[in-house]
């Protein structure tokens, strides 16, 4: 967005979701890394966590990030989850430096739900991360936890303690999942993040076959307009007259 009167401009991205969309959360760190930070010399990603999340992408959610790191990281972070060939999702990030940075992951997502009515169905992350989806309403049977947990832990979340791998091999069994009941496909392209210098070219190419995320009606505006940082969502175009 530019202002006409001395052009300054701001970059923001803006996604428009249908109501009740049902949508996956992941912490992104300790749930996704083997070490501690993911802006470091390419940190090792937990085996399995891809094809988790590439799992409740076929089955049509939303894929939702968030992390407690500020917004001057997010270019390194997406790179990272583009060169891992994590799925297209939103990804929230902190307005500069913040000292409660599991407060900021629970008002972003409890924004979501209740402004946005978007519907958590499952939210992965560390143990740190339980208390945090506990505030925002998620039972234990929807919260799934890797690493390291107390055993008082073990009551309040699904500990993965066998890894990804193993919860995958759940996940796919008869009756494991189901697919998502509303339509977030048509809201993110389905795939992976793009690097940069391959995304632009990636939306020429497929910029004819576009469909409008979800219809517009002449009352107004569609409900549940998301602000998130790290997804260039692609706007329809509007034919001349």
């Amino acid at each position: 967005m530019v202002v006409r009167g001395d052009h300054t401009s701001v970059d923001f991205h803006l996604v428009v979701v249908p109501p009740k969309t049902e949508s996956v959360v992941f912490s992104i760190d300790g749930s996704f890394t083997a070490s501690v930070s993911v802006t470091g010399r390419d940190p090792k990603v937990r085996a399995g966590a891809v094809d988790v999340a590439r799992h409740w992408q076929e089955l049509g959610y939303l894929i939702i990030y968030v992390t407690g790191r500020p917004d001057m990281q997010q270019q390194k972070v997406v790179c990272w989850l583009a060169q891992h060939n994590f799925p297209h999702g939103l990804v929230s990030f902190v307005d500069g430096f913040c000292t409660d940075p599991l407060r900021h992951k629970a008002d972003y997502l409890r924004h979501l739900v209740h402004d946005a009515d978007v519907v958590i169905h499952a939210a992965y992350g560390s143990s740190k991360d339980i208390s945090m989806y506990t505030s925002i309403g998620l039972k234990p049977e929807q919260i799934y936890i890797v690493g390291k947990a107390s055993k008082k832990q073990h009551a309040q979340a699904q500990i993965l303690s066998d890894g990804y791998a193993a919860h995958l091999s759940d996940l796919t069994a008869h009756g494991g999942s189901r697919s998502a009941q509303g339509n977030a496909r048509m809201v993110l392209p389905r795939g992976c993040f793009g690097l940069p210098g391959q995304y632009t070219g990636l939306r020429r190419r497929r910029s004819a076959k576009r469909t409008t995320s979800y219809p517009m009606t002449a009352q107004g505006p569609v409900d549940g307009v998301l602000r998130a940082r790290g997804i260039s969502p692609r706007p329809a175009s509007n034919p001349r007259v």
